[in-house]
């Protein structure tokens, strides 16, 4: 879209940044796995990062599937969903649920470049239809 009087890479800019915004709003509404909303925020995206690190090390180190005591607390570990409620994860589940945030994340960077790329800038960049879906 031409906006007369304006310079294009101001224009350019101010879109881009706004589709940063609703790529960021986006990613951080949560995904979905196994049915289950996980919260996407700075919190959950750093305590997750080392969980993660943490399940891939035991993984290596022997941890086996359904041993819910392997991140070292001495507690079984579960991860609180968006109800408040907890879903127990071993080492391989919450690798695996790292596996599914990593995805969710790039899909929207992935679109959100696609927009900002387009040889015609779309008329609502808000459309749903040009982001992933977030679904159960």
């Amino acid at each position: 879209m031409l906006e007369f009087g304006r310079d294009p890479a101001i224009v350019a800019a101010e879109f881009a940044a706004r589709v940063n915004r609703e790529r960021d709003r986006r990613i951080g509404a949560g995904f979905y796995y196994e049915g289950a909303l996980f919260d996407w925020d700075l919190r959950a995206q750093k305590f997750m990062t080392g969980k993660a690190t943490l399940a891939g090390f035991a993984v290596a180190a022997g941890a086996v599937p359904g041993d819910l005591m392997w991140d070292g607390t001495g507690k079984a570990f579960g991860w609180i969903l968006s109800d408040n409620t907890v879903l127990p994860l071993d080492a391989q589940g919450l690798f695996t649920v790292a596996i599914v945030a990593a995805g969710h994340e790039q899909s929207h960077v992935d679109a959100a470049r696609a927009i900002k790329r387009a040889a015609q800038r779309p008329a609502d960049y808000l459309d749903d239809a040009l982001w992933p879906e977030v679904a159960p």
